[in-house]
């Protein structure tokens, strides 16, 4: 029996070759691929809460794959991976390392010269991963993660609400989350950022 998903609004499909690297064999069904997910990042969370990161470290390419595969590498073989197939959403998959690297750039950039206040810069970044899309799956928990990493290591700010809600389902919260970030895409970040604090 395969893996059987239905896609929300603002989702990812996983390509059939991508399922092949589900390590869990007994997973069949979006519910049981969520639960296990889930357990998963909270083991990732763990992880980062007594790290002491500098921004020279969580802006590298090998910190953020590093902590999408402690978020996903129980579950999925490829995680931390970059994605070898192109997206309904993304840059094309041979740009997403040299795109990485201009974005971990730019952050140092922002941060030494004071660009954007802290909340700003670490959504910014947030979204800009996402328009990258470096990875098969999980690339929107990944960047919420990132932007939580962000403000509190970096910064030493509070970690972001978002919406205080799961946003792995369909709901209101989605809904906004959803718009914000297709704002963001215009260049407009204050409903992203509201929605991160709301």
């Amino acid at each position: 029996m395969g893996l059987k998903l239905e896609y929300i609004e603002g989702q990812t499909p996983i390509e059939e070759d991508e399922k092949e690297g589900l390590k869990i064999k007994t997973i069949s069904t979006k519910r049981d691929l969520d639960e296990f997910e889930q357990h998963n990042i909270e083991e990732a969370v763990h992880w980062i809460i007594g790290k002491k990161l500098a921004a020279q470290e969580i802006f590298s390419e090998q910190f953020i794959c590093q902590l999408h595969k402690k978020m996903f590498g129980h579950v999925w073989d490829w995680a931390g991976k970059f994605r070898q197939t192109n997206k309904n959403i993304g840059i094309d998959k041979s740009q997403v390392s040299v795109a990485l690297r201009q974005l971990c750039d730019d952050a140092l950039y922002w941060i030494e010269n004071q660009i954007y206040n802290p909340d700003e810069i670490a959504i910014r970044v947030k979204h800009r991963i996402v328009c990258i899309h470096c990875f098969p799956n999980g690339n929107g928990r990944h960047s919420r993660l990132l932007a939580d990493i962000i403000i509190q290591k970096v910064f030493g700010g509070e970690v972001f609400s978002w919406g205080a809600t799961n946003l792995y389902h369909a709901d209101d919260s989605r809904t906004q989350y959803i718009a914000a970030m297709r704002l963001a895409d215009k260049g407009d970040f204050g409903p992203l950022m509201a929605f991160s604090r709301g």
